[in-house]
């Protein structure tokens, strides 16, 4: 009997799985990792306890329904995504169980996050060996399904090398699982010995090598790589490594990569403490602004070796030049670039560049000429791509120009023709991400068919059923079948931008130091990610399983998403999901003709009302502070009731300066907020150039920027107010004098906004970037304690290296917070938001806070200042008045 959706679900919560989503919205989430692949799964499933992994197994043997494990969905193979059940075990499986010290191992389950268990072992002095680029979210399970190694794997090994044991479960119906794979073994030792494990990134097919009789039939090391096709990790105990603070990052420069791969031989042979040998494309790092300065060359090998190895390192290499980099910050932010690696190549050509064939490795002797004759492979298909990856181990990473018009057959064509070239190499199609659906149909130009028939007899032992993640490694499904799109299908710039997203998921570490993303980060749901936004938006505008931007699907994805810019600048292809946000609010409610809510035409229309209030601010602010007019208030703009509603200024800070009696030294723009609201930014800005003999004067005209109607995507009426506001700034902006904006999220729509739906630009400055343009001196804040909030927009889109720099100048011991402060202009006001609001300032602001009673909160956006108020009591200084607080009076 043919079983339905509803079937499976109802198989599946009748053996206690109770976290099942068939949705539209889980199925579009999980439809895609960071491959090139789409399968559109029935369900999905969070199991909360090892115990439902037995379950589902159960429940799939029933219904004839195929499992596919996911870890972080970072898998670059498609190697993560089916038909069947998808299950995700790093919502709820992502403990730590224990730390033997003593033992140096830790038991792990298997949707750790594989930053989290270095988090754990630190203190311990341990650290677990492999280190993938994707290590602040990929899980140890989807690390023990890959193989994965990284970038030290030269020091500490792979996956494989580090997993003392594993609690598995194979597939339904499997029996005598160790004694027939053992007997199986013992038929074609031989084969097995001369054919498997002849360098240590030949990953490909199943690593056979383990189970021979010399290697102690390890039945644990040999599941490892196997792609989760014949078992799934209930736990694993793992292997940790003691951590040597005696690495040195050497950096060598040569004319071209493949010079640099000649290298690698001798430099392996000089230094046996190596722990890394990294290659890297001069156009990768040419796309990260203030990247460290590099030694001359077109590519870079980053050699990590203690520092008695350094001078042999250099005497070895015949690179152009080298570089010692000694800086712990630098040598980190180098290292940063290096694990961007992936998402950075991808926007490196003129065209977008895929993963496909993605980490092919050959014996480190071969790499150059592997490199050569993999670049004239490339030219000869009409191709480009961007090598960088682990070039001590052999292993090459590459992003690809591929064009899918032809609806993949010239894919096929140079993946095939790549897989002829890497045999002659001794190679193997993957190094470390597996073979999947990008590369399994290749096994067959690697291996003979003895090694194909052992791969089938493997799976057929282990999971008789086939239910086990099918279509990779044994019969495998075409690698042109299920391609994703990758060209927008709607006439629609929105829909060629959503596509940016290849699945990375940087979004989706659990911790970070940067300001993406604030609102998966309170969450931990795979729809308040960047990447999952992205994957929705993708089905919404491919017009297949989202029926459009009026999809309940659509509004459920972007409903948390802060819009604070941070995936701008921290999501490494390019993502700017409150850019994509404000344009698919724009097509549901002005293309389509969706009502908009009530919140949208008040705290989307936000200054024209302040203007409006203007003239009564006093009455309208004592009104406010009678509760019954607060509440109707609230309730009629959909404000949360908890929320404070912020005091008008009693005078705007247009009004309260007078009309300009001299030409200035600097202009200050009035945007919407310092006007009507924090008119002291204003005051402290006049105030404290005045004092270092800087004439500053107001622009007396109305130049609103349009940011309200942008993030509520009234697009429409936003260009226009823009187009007013460049009319009205152009002649200030243009007179020579610098014009300076005090709100961040207004000027950062000056600087991203205004040129999207304009094309104009204004050269408006911060009032940090002011100070240092200006070469002015600064106060002396020697002893200071400063908590400093950047606003989300200032950090994103401004920067905030200025103003950090004149705070150390001036003295100040600064703690810069991270991410966003919640409530994020009408987002933190709104009904529905709240909670969400307050768990985004618990991730850093508020623990900051409350760490540094003593110091100084600076926040320059209105946002961060009313947040902090309303949730902690706290008052805050814009970086002009803690200037103007030091003024000698």
């Amino acid at each position: 009997m043919t079983q339905t959706p509803l079937d499976l679900v109802a198989a599946l919560r009748r053996r206690g799985v109770t976290d099942v989503d068939d949705s539209t919205l889980a199925r579009a989430l999980y439809s895609s990792d960071a491959s090139l692949y789409r399968v559109v799964p029935q369900v999905v499933v969070r199991p909360r306890h090892a115990d439902e992994l037995d379950a589902i197994l159960d429940a799939s043997a029933e219904t004839g329904t195929p499992v596919t494990m996911r870890g972080a969905g970072t898998s670059i193979a498609g190697n993560a995504v089916g038909a069947g059940i998808v299950v995700d075990t790093l919502r709820h499986l992502s403990n730590v169980v224990s730390i033997d010290a003593e033992a140096r191992t830790a038991v792990v389950q298997p949707g750790v996050v594989h930053a989290d268990l270095q988090r754990a072992a630190a203190p311990h002095g341990l650290r677990f060996g492999p280190d993938p680029s994707t290590h602040t979210r990929c899980t140890i399970g989807g690390m023990i399904g890959n193989n994965a190694c990284g970038s030290r794997a030269l020091g500490y090994g792979r996956t494989s090398d580090n997993v003392v044991a594993l609690d598995a479960a194979y597939g339904p119906g499997a029996a005598d699982v160790e004694a027939r794979l053992a007997a199986l073994v013992d038929q074609h030792l031989a084969h097995i010995r001369t054919t498997f494990g002849r360098f240590t990134r030949q990953v490909s097919g199943y690593s056979l090598e383990h189970l021979l009789p010399e290697h102690g039939r390890s039945l644990d090391r040999f599941l490892v790589g196997s792609e989760g096709t014949l078992a799934v990790v209930r736990s694993a105990t793992v292997r940790l490594v003691a951590d040597d603070p005696d690495r040195h990052l050497v950096v060598l420069g040569f004319p071209s990569m493949a010079e640099a791969a000649d290298a690698v031989p001798a430099l392996l042979a000089v230094a046996p403490g190596m722990t890394a040998c990294e290659g890297l494309d001069s156009r990768i790092v040419d796309l990260v602004t203030g990247a460290p300065t590099l030694p001359r060359g077109a590519g870079w090998l980053f050699v990590e070796v203690p520092a008695a190895e350094t001078a042999a390192v250099v005497g070895a290499a015949g690179a152009r030049e080298h570089r010692l980099v000694e800086d712990a910050r630098e040598a980190a932010a180098l290292w940063r670039i290096r694990e961007d690696g992936a998402g950075l190549a991808a926007r490196s050509l003129s065209r977008p560049a895929y993963s496909g064939w993605e980490d092919a490795a050959v014996p480190p002797e071969r790499l150059g000429a592997w490199l050569r004759d993999f670049d004239e492979l490339l030219k000869e298909h009409g191709l480009d791509g961007v090598p960088y990856g682990h070039f001590g181990d052999g292993c090459v990473h590459v992003r690809i120009d591929f064009l899918f018009d032809d609806g993949g057959r010239s894919f096929r064509d140079f993946l095939t023709a790549a897989a002829v070239k890497l045999r002659e190499h001794g190679g193997s199609l993957s190094g470390e991400h597996g073979d999947g659906r990008a590369r399994s149909e290749l096994l067959s130009l690697m291996y003979d068919e003895e090694s194909l028939a052992l791969f089938g007899a493997v799976k057929a032992i282990c999971d008789p059923g086939n239910l086990l993640n099918p279509g990779n490694i044994v019969d495998p499904a075409p690698l042109d079948a299920d391609l994703r799109p990758t060209r927008p299908r709607a006439a629609l710039a929105l829909a060629g931008e959503v596509h940016r997203c290849t699945g990375v998921g940087k979004c989706v570490a659990p911790r970070t130091n940067g300001v993406m993303c604030p609102s998966y980060l309170a969450t931990r749901e795979e729809k308040d990610s960047t990447r999952g936004r992205s994957r929705v938006l993708q089905e919404a505008v491919d017009g297949t399983l989202v029926k459009g931007f009026a999809d309940p699907a659509v509004a459920e994805a972007l409903d948390l998403c802060l819009a604070c810019k941070g995936c701008a600048s921290d999501c490494p292809t390019g993502v700017d999901m409150a850019t994509y946000k404000a344009e698919a609010l724009h097509q549901k409610h002005d293309v389509l003709g969706e009502r908009r809510p009530r919140g949208h035409l008040i705290l989307g229309q936000l200054p024209r009302w302040a203007a409006l209030a203007a003239p009564v601010a006093p009455l309208a602010n004592r009104m406010m502070r009678l509760k019954s007019v607060q509440r109707m208030a609230k309730a009629t703009a959909g404000i949360d009731q908890r929320r404070s509603i912020p005091a008008f200024a009693p005078k705007t800070l247009r009004r309260s300066v007078g009309v300009p009696d001299v030409v200035p030294d600097v202009w200050i723009w009035a945007d919407s907020f310092s006007d009507h609201f924090f008119p002291g930014n204003g005051h402290a800005a006049i105030d404290w150039l005045a004092s270092v003999g800087v004439t500053a004067r107001v622009i007396r005209d109305d130049a609103c920027c349009g940011l309200t109607w942008v993030t509520t995507g009234q697009l429409d009426q936003a260009r226009s107010i823009m187009e007013r506001a460049v009319r009205t700034l152009t002649p200030y902006v243009e007179s020579g004098v610098p014009v300076v904006g005090l709100e961040p999220s207004c000027l950062a729509t000056l600087r991203s906004d205004v040129p999207e739906l304009t094309g104009s630009h204004l050269d408006v400055l911060s009032f940090a970037e002011l100070v240092e343009r200006l070469d002015l001196p600064v106060p002396d804040l020697a002893g200071l304690q400063v908590v400093a909030q950047p606003h989300c927009h200032h950090a994103s889109i401004l920067g905030w290296a200025a103003d950090k720099r004149l705070l150390e100048r001036a003295g100040a011991t600064v703690t810069q917070v991270a991410g966003c402060c919640g409530l994020a202009g009408n987002f933190g006001m709104e009904q529905g938001h709240y909670e969400v609001s307050v768990a985004v300032a618990e991730t850093h602001l508020l623990p900051a806070v409350r760490a540094n009673p003593d110091a100084v909160v600076l926040a320059d956006g209105m946002s961060c200042r009313v947040q902090l108020d309303d949730l902690a009591g706290t008052p805050t200084m814009h970086l002009a008045e803690l200037f103007a607080s030091r003024i000698e009076r």
